[in-house]
């Protein structure tokens, strides 16, 4: 007998189909004697709509509101899913995010999880009850409603089986694992059995779409081990667990991209000390996130200063270098959001010379023009134009020796 939290995301909870169908395996693993918890996300669509709403009341609506908004989409799931489950004979009770303990701080819409006390639904699951626990949403130091941020039901799950003590977190999704890379762009993609933690959080952080960030890191702090798998089929997913559970660590494990950067270069910065802090200390006060960063010296005295932020952050960022042009004292800003990271992500990487080498030479035979590098221990990032993109992973994936048979 094994202690499991089950996530289901949006397309898994689309429809009353879909949701019958997640209440038959939860009943699967319920009659193979496991102890059960359920983690959902709102219905496909639903949360869209809520935050449409909202900002189409007021673009600059209370942070507050908008989560007693947002989390409504999770609270209907609850209940439709713990109807289904009891209709089939399974015993199961829904839980909001404040009933099950879930704490959080007071950051309305992008709450951190602070502590679940998992006593009360480990008392459940004990007599054979299944809690069916709305995913995305706490409740916050002052008693009113949090939301996590967007994908913050994975955050969630994660929260309440390290909370429960489960022996295995599954995720479900549309997806039946974790790939080398995106199987849209390499058709040879392979599903890989396993993934260290740390591998995960780097292609969460750059690009893959699987998991959410924030719920791998939380897995690998509190140790849980998470499967990634389809609501669709019955296949065995993929496995992120600790770097001491995968017995072959290869080279590069994936090839990851992401197409939400945008490129901005100061020209003619005067190169003197303090001036990165000039130039990034009020991006960091407007919350612009800056990710890659080149510097290239002149010989007059100035530096041409180029990094990244997200798109959705440039016109934030121009703003805000326009309001400092008299401190910082460029010469001018150019943006280019038709940029793509590409990413190769491996703990093989640690030990091994020579790796970066052979992405830079793959690229250069492709005609692919770099134009910034950051590198990290398991990971190594170039910033290349966005119609390289697919171009770009292919020859990595196929150079790395990541193909399938054919």
């Amino acid at each position: 007998m094994a202690r499991i939290v089950m996530k289901f995301g949006g397309t898994s909870v689309a429809d009353l189909d879909r949701i019958r169908n997640v209440a038959n395996r939860v009943k699967r693993e319920v009659e193979a004697g496991h102890e059960v918890a359920v983690v959902v996300s709102a219905m496909s669509g639903v949360t869209n709509q809520l935050v449409k709403w909202c900002s189409e009341l007021s673009p600059l609506h209370d942070a507050r509101e908008y989560d007693t908004v947002v989390a409504t989409g999770e609270q209907v799931t609850i209940g439709l899913l713990a109807i289904a489950l009891q209709t089939i004979g399974v015993d199961a009770r829904s839980w909001q995010g404040w009933q099950a303990g879930i704490r959080t701080d007071g950051a309305h819409g992008k709450a951190r999880v602070e502590e679940i006390d998992g006593a009360r639904l480990i008392e459940r699951m004990q007599r054979g009850q299944v809690p069916v626990v709305a995913g995305f949403q706490g409740i916050g130091p002052d008693d009113r409603v949090t939301t996590l941020g967007r994908g913050g039901s994975d955050l969630s799950a994660v929260a309440v089986a390290a909370a429960v003590k489960a022996d295995r977190c599954d995720i479900y999704t549309d997806v039946d694992g974790i790939y080398t890379t995106d199987p849209r762009i390499v058709p040879r993609a392979r599903k890989l059995p396993a993934v260290a933690y740390e591998e995960m959080l780097e292609l969460a952080s750059v690009g893959a779409k699987v998991l959410q960030t924030r719920s791998v890191e939380l897995a690998m702090k509190q140790k849980v081990r998470v499967q990634v798998l389809s609501s669709f089929e019955d296949k065995p997913g993929s496995m992120v667990v600790d770097e001491d559970e995968i017995v072959e660590q290869p080279l590069v494990t994936g090839v990851a991209y992401s197409r939400d950067e945008a490129k901005v270069t100061l020209r003619r910065v005067p190169d003197k000390p303090g001036i990165a802090a000039t130039v990034f200390g009020p991006l960091a006060d407007a919350n612009v996130n800056v990710d890659m960063i080149v510097q290239n010296l002149g010989s007059d005295g100035t530096t041409d200063m180029t990094f990244t932020v997200g798109k959705a952050d440039l016109p934030r960022a121009r703003e805000v270098l326009e309001s400092h042009r008299p401190t910082i004292a460029y010469a001018e800003v150019l943006a280019d959001p038709e940029v793509t990271k590409i990413s190769i992500v491996g703990i093989g990487m640690r030990s091994h010379a020579g790796v970066a080498a052979t992405m830079f030479k793959t690229l250069a035979e492709k005609g692919i023009n770099i134009q910034v590098i950051s590198t990290s221990e398991i990971k190594t990032s170039v910033l290349v134009g966005a119609e390289y993109t697919e171009l770009a992973v292919r020859a990595l994936h196929t150079a790395y020796g990541l193909d399938a048979p054919a």
